[in-house]
């Protein structure tokens, strides 16, 4: 069986990228200096940010249905990010080395399962959750502050 992890498209954050920190105050988001490594992981490339560089804070919905799951929570991005990370089989760095709620879903968005995993856990829990076929996708969430981590999909047929 196989599974791919992405991170979110770069389209939706773009417009705030170089808006200055007022203009950013306007929908709530913030600019940050990175002064730590790890600690600021990028969700659109799935990576750590390095020392120097600068993230947008911000409020990301992870869950877009209409159901008792809509969530929404703040995220980082690295300004300036276009590429979204997305890899079959392989958990990256930025997932693995994490405390994470893996939250499965159905067509509906009703969790069908969830599970705190790490490490080699993780690739386990994936596989176990997409042996039930009604398990559309996997939302994986950092335990600790609760941000979006990535999403966890079957591939497409073909």
């Amino acid at each position: 069986m196989t599974y791919s992890v992405r991170g979110l498209l770069a389209k939706p954050y773009m417009h705030f990228y170089g808006l200055s920190d007022e203009d950013l105050a306007n929908f709530g988001a913030k600019r940050l200096p990175v002064d730590v490594c790890p600690g600021f992981p990028d969700r659109i490339e799935m990576r750590e940010i390095a020392v120097g560089a600068h993230v947008l804070l911000l409020n990301q919905v992870s869950m877009a249905l209409n159901t008792p799951y809509r969530a929404a929570h703040a995220i980082f991005i690295r300004e300036g990010a276009v590429n979204a990370y997305e890899e079959r089989n392989e958990v990256p760095a930025v997932m693995f080395d994490r405390l994470l709620s893996l939250r499965a879903f159905d067509e509906k968005g009703m969790m069908v399962d969830a599970v705190l995993a790490k490490g080699d856990e993780i690739e386990s829990t994936i596989l176990r959750f997409f042996a039930n076929p009604d398990v559309k996708n996997i939302h994986a969430h950092n335990a600790k502050r609760r941000c979006f981590s990535g999403e966890v999909i079957r591939p497409k047929a073909g």
